[in-house]
């Protein structure tokens, strides 16, 4: 048995109380995978006089500095979320020797690259699996099992909060608001739910995963980003009827003739579709190579446990890195560089729901319109919902540029006709 491998611990919240549980009740087992004892040195925390009785027999500190300054820690996990000072302590202790272990998804999808230099500069591991997916196993695959094949696509649900809303939407013919009071009551999401319903914590992830899949730096700023707070019932019914479910998705392609597409985004998803039946608070994360075909992560994507399994995994392989003396193993992945696609280039399939005039020829109006754009529908409803005087139509179009698709709603909005354009989704076509 080699000697005694000790952690400090940045953070004693949701996440750091579960990987101190974890390490404690599969202690046996961590032990004779890495060969060497695990043990919490020390826990940084904001408010040393708040009570958390699963820090008793813990060292516990309120100064950085405790930690970066003892020699015995060979692993510093950071768990307190957020840009600074988290970025500042993981750099700190990457310069000091030590190996870092992280699930901060802000830190990774904006300053990965500067992250890895540090690992690499100072011969020390710096890995992140639960970054993405909570408990689900995906940055390693990507970094490591799948490294086989060329990845073209990768799609997921990655963000509980807005899955589960989703899913009461579609299951109960809940509205937003309602949906989103229950989220915040069940803890699903915050007093202010803006990261979640807009997107913003989805298309860092979708940074972080596009990065790894296709081998070129995506950061956030490159992820096209919209949120699922326009999503109506009447929406959700629409997709029903037509044989789809409305999900978020966070979506990147490799597209050879233009480049990187990375965005997050509602979607009409084939109900056939295996991320289709992922409900609730549940995550997944779909994957296309040329070798492997179609393989999909499912799992919790979110939580005290499931997380704190993905950090403790990451815990394990550094540990055993430590034992056998070896480092950097698997640096940073992105040794290409790709363009990005414009977004105006990129292609899709779109659901457009219109408010119309009740009268003759609206119909050939809307359809001239798209027509001219170089938009081809696949399918036009016409409705009549408790509006006097009024329609809707309900269009899917074929295949087509974003450009197109916006001359499209451009010439529509223009119409005497058109009162008003309620809802613009993306529709995923079928596999293959």
């Amino acid at each position: 048995m080699q000697k005694v491998i000790k952690i400090g611990i940045l953070g004693a919240g949701t996440v750091g109380s579960g990987v101190i549980k974890v390490l404690e009740m599969n202690r046996r087992q961590i032990t004779e995978r890495v060969g060497a004892e695990l043990q919490v040195q020390q826990v940084l925390v904001r408010d040393s006089s708040k009570v958390r009785p699963f820090l008793d027999g813990y060292k516990v500190t309120t100064n950085i500095d405790d930690i970066l300054n003892d020699k015995e820690i060979d692993i510093v996990v950071e768990l307190m979320g957020g840009l600074n000072p988290a970025k500042d302590y993981m750099l700190k202790a990457m310069a000091a020797g030590k190996s870092v272990v992280t699930a901060n998804k802000d830190v990774v999808a904006q300053f990965g690259k500067e992250m890895f230099a540090m690992a690499e500069e100072k011969n020390v591991d710096f890995l992140f699996e639960a970054s993405v997916g909570g408990g689900i196993p995906i940055i390693t695959p990507l970094k490591q099992c799948l490294t086989a094949n060329q990845v073209t696509e990768i799609m997921g649900i990655v963000n509980g909060t807005t899955n589960y809303m989703l899913t009461k939407m579609t299951e109960c013919g809940s509205d937003y608001d309602s949906v989103l009071k229950e989220a915040q009551e069940k803890g699903y999401a915050e007093a202010n739910p803006s990261a979640d319903v807009d997107g913003l914590d989805a298309a860092r992830k979708a940074a972080i995963l596009a990065s790894l899949a296709f081998n070129t730096r995506v950061e956030l700023k490159d992820v096209s980003v919209e949120g699922i707070t326009k999503i109506t019932p009447d929406d959700i019914d629409y997709a029903r009827n037509l044989g789809y479910v409305i999900k978020l998705l966070a979506v990147g392609k490799d597209i050879p003739e233009l480049g990187v597409d990375v965005r997050v985004h509602p979607v009409f998803l084939p109900k056939e579709h295996p991320l289709a039946s992922v409900n609730g608070v549940f995550n997944a994360i779909f994957v296309r190579g040329n070798a492997i075909g179609e393989a999909m992560f499912y799992g919790q994507g979110a939580g005290s446990l499931p997380t704190a399994s993905a950090v403790v995994s990451d815990i394990i392989d550094v540990s055993r890195d430590i034992v056998r003396g070896t480092f950097g193993r698997v640096l940073c992945t992105c040794y290409e560089d790709k363009p990005l696609c414009p977004l105006d280039k990129t292609e899709s399939s779109y659901y457009v729901r219109l408010l119309v005039d009740d009268k003759p020829g609206v119909l050939g109006y809307v359809a001239t319109a798209f027509g001219n754009a170089g938009v081809s529908l696949e399918s036009v409803i016409q409705t009549q919902r408790n509006v006097v005087d009024h329609a809707e139509i309900v269009a899917i179009t074929h295949r087509v540029e974003h450009a197109q698709m916006q001359a499209a709603l451009s010439a529509l909005a223009a119409l005497d006709v058109v009162d008003e354009i309620r809802s613009v989704i993306r529709v995923e076509q079928e596999r293959g």
